[in-house]
């Protein structure tokens, strides 16, 4: 009996030390989260999102198409670019640093189709049924930029479910710097409609990766008359600084139309990269942040057919000074989409 009273007293110790260490339940963290939806009936995309939890402080929108919103009321709308039906997740965080996720789906009527894309899911030399290459230097581009594009998969490869493009500093035909310069002249153009890049920059002083568009009737109507719509520029000299311009006659060089915004992480994270363009007005995002709106007209060459170019410069007028010890940068890009 001796023994089973000490049995009985351990376990009882070992059932109220288990108790004790019970963990408790974090009063601050956000809790009874609700998400309510309400989609436009007008098959413009537009959806309005209120949600509502208590201790939050903030909320982080995944809208589901790789775009992120945050908000501290919980009330966004989104324009969903095309029809679908998407998974959206919500990140609620209270002022002391708990979160608490929520998801929810939303059947979204959009006029706008998907014409072009490009996911870049099949590894090796980029689809050559979607783009083609500028190659050389071409007396600096017009910029006095230092790299010599080439077609080599040492500067262009599709691997990982992603394009990149490297610039390397090497000794080739000339010239101290390779990189790649890729686009769709020929293959794919359009006018009007919602384009999508998701990339992630390069870093570095000197660099210069550019995601933008030409006028299509370049050969015929020469530069800046054919019209530039430049959606994202970087130069790694500003770093983090996204640059939106738009180049016409009388607006060349550093005279474009433009604005800029500031984004923390743009050579460690992707982000979307958008253009919205109709016959009055283009609007530059990114993650779907608007930051440059241009009041387009029928005076301006941006009521024609463009194409679309993929690039990473080294200096010139707009790279700016080179970081000699830099040997190589490379601009990730894992989607191209347009919709019309």
């Amino acid at each position: 009996m001796k023994h089973l009273r000490i049995y009985m007293m351990i376990a009882l110790v070992a059932i109220a030390a288990s108790c004790s260490k019970e963990t408790k339940t974090d009063p601050t963290k956000p809790a009874d989260i609700q998400i309510a939806t309400v989609p436009s009936t007008d098959n413009s995309g537009n959806v309005a999102f209120t949600v509502t939890a208590t201790n939050a402080a903030s909320y982080e929108f995944d809208f589901g198409n790789g775009v992120y919103q945050t908000s501290t009321t919980g009330t966004v709308t989104y324009k969903y670019p095309v029809a679908g039906t998407y998974t959206v997740k919500v990140t609620v965080k209270s002022a002391s640093g708990s979160v608490t996720t929520q998801s929810a789906q939303v059947t979204v009527a959009a006029s706008q189709a998907l014409v072009f894309s490009d996911e870049f899911d099949k590894a090796g030399a980029p689809d050559p049924g979607k783009w083609g290459y500028d190659l050389g230097n071409n007396s600096g581009w017009g910029n006095n930029e230092l790299e010599y594009y080439t077609n080599r998969a040492d500067n262009a490869v599709v691997a990982d479910g992603k394009l990149k493009i490297t610039l390397k500093k090497e000794a080739f035909s000339g010239f101290n710097y390779t990189s790649a310069r890729l686009l769709s002249k020929g293959k794919f153009n359009f006018k009007y409609g919602r384009v999508e890049f998701k990339a992630k920059l390069p870093s570095g002083a000197g660099t210069w990766p550019a995601l933008w568009a030409l006028g299509s009737n370049i050969d015929t109507t020469p530069w800046p008359g054919c019209g530039e719509i430049d959606i994202m520029e970087h130069v790694g000299n500003q770093q983090n600084k996204i640059f939106a311009t738009l180049h016409y006659t009388g607006h060349s060089g550093g005279n474009g139309v433009g604005n800029t915004t500031m984004i923390p992480t743009a050579s460690t994270e992707f982000h979307v990269y958008s253009l919205d363009w109709s016959p009055t007005e283009m609007k530059f995002a990114v993650d779907g942040v608007v930051f440059h709106t241009f009041a387009n007209t029928a005076s301006t060459p941006f009521n024609a057919n463009f194409f679309l170019i993929m690039n990473v410069a080294m200096g010139g007028n707009f790279g700016g000074a080179v970081d000699p010890s830099i040997t190589s940068a490379t601009m990730e890009v894992e989607y191209v989409r347009v919709y019309r």
